[in-house]
């Protein structure tokens, strides 16, 4: 079985590391694993296992022939039987499904507003949909919401899995050791980093010692100059710190000792699973499949509320003892629940039927 996984580019987010845990995670388990990203290369490219075939196709846009021709070529030459197609890459995955009859698509569905899916686009999508042999949703209401709209074969739940990678440790963080508080996420809008810092006001009046990190690619766009704006006239600059997009995440989560996502809406996000395997006590928004991965093992709280954030945060701040017992028994939950393991006998499975 020879399968490809394809993705717009290699830059630090959920579907990207998805994508390449994918590939690397099957690299030894079938005859030829291989990764494409279509428009940009990015940090993510030095994760990539060795055994894994790697194509970059420098696509400029959405019709750009060249691309489309050369990916083709690939394809064919290659003799891949399966593109395993990661969010917007659908488009051009359908494409080459025009061309090569043969070739099943899995397509990959990462859609992280699932809280607000009543505004979601889909109209090109259900239109390629009827080319998808399987859909992979990320959380139970995307899995519902495509069998209800898509025109696809077969529709499955499958949650994300993380695994630790070599990474070199480059990133080390301001701030005092011991006191550290982590956010893992893209600076997006759904990620509500206004209701995180918000939240985080409130504690540094009483813990000032504390500090936040924010670890996640900055797109130098409005929301992103807001957060920054709203740390300089709050006078934090000396309490919260901005990371851009590192390649060493691992490193950056063994100098914390709190982690938080304070999103508005989530599908299954990948950094709760880093969180836990890096052995981090965790609070969570109850949006997507928060609710579900934490379980017990954690603190939830109401999303765009900054009270109730605040109160978890100084509980967990003020309580030692409950860090380290929470963030033992969510470590021990990750590996048992979310394991490469069972994630990828899984992706097997759906592989070998639409094959045969």
């Amino acid at each position: 079985m020879k399968v490809l996984q394809l993705i717009d580019s290699l830059e630090t987010g959920g579907a990207e590391r998805v994508a390449v845990n994918i590939a690397n995670a099957l690299a030894t388990k079938i005859e030829g694993s291989y990764l494409c990203t279509t428009r940009v290369e990015g940090l993510l490219k030095d994760s990539i296992d060795g055994k894994v075939h790697f194509l970059f196709l420098n696509k400029q846009s959405t019709w750009h022939l060249k691309s489309i021709l050369k990916f083709n070529a690939y394809v064919k030459k290659e003799e891949i039987q399966i593109i395993h197609a990661h969010a917007s890459s659908f488009f051009l995955a359908s494409i080459i499904r025009v061309f090569n009859k043969r070739v099943k698509i899995v397509w990959h569905d990462h859609y992280g507003n699932s809280m607000f899916l009543q505004n979601r686009k889909f109209k090109v999508l259900r239109l390629f949909s009827v080319y998808f042999n399987h859909i992979f949703s990320v959380n139970k209401q995307l899995e519902q919401w495509a069998k209800v709209n898509l025109k696809a074969k077969s529709v499955c739940f499958l949650p994300n899995f993380a695994v630790i990678n070599n990474e070199p440790s480059k990133t080390n963080l301001f701030g005092e050791a011991g006191k550290r508080i982590i956010c893992l996420a893209n600076l997006r809008e759904q990620k509500d980093h206004h209701n995180l810092l918000n939240a985080f006001k409130t504690v540094v009046e009483n813990h000032g010692d504390w500090s936040l990190h924010l670890v996640g690619k900055d797109f130098n766009d409005p929301y992103s100059e807001s957060i920054k704006s709203f740390i300089i006239n709050n006078k934090l600059e000396k309490h919260v710190f901005i990371y851009g997009s590192q390649p060493d995440t691992f490193h950056i989560l063994s100098q914390c000792n709190l982690a938080i996502l304070s999103s508005k809406s989530e599908g299954l996000p990948l950094a709760l699973l880093e969180y836990g395997l890096a052995k981090l006590p965790v609070i969570a928004t109850q949006v997507g499949e928060c609710t579900e991965v934490i379980d017990n093992y954690g603190l939830l709280v109401p999303p765009e509320n900054s009270k109730e954030l605040s109160k978890a945060i100084i509980q967990c701040v003020e309580d030692e003892e409950l860090r380290n017992v929470n963030a033992m028994s969510y470590h021990a939950h990750i590996q048992n629940t979310y394991s490469e393991t069972a994630q990828v006998k899984t992706i097997l499975k759906v592989y070998n039927t639409i094959c045969n």
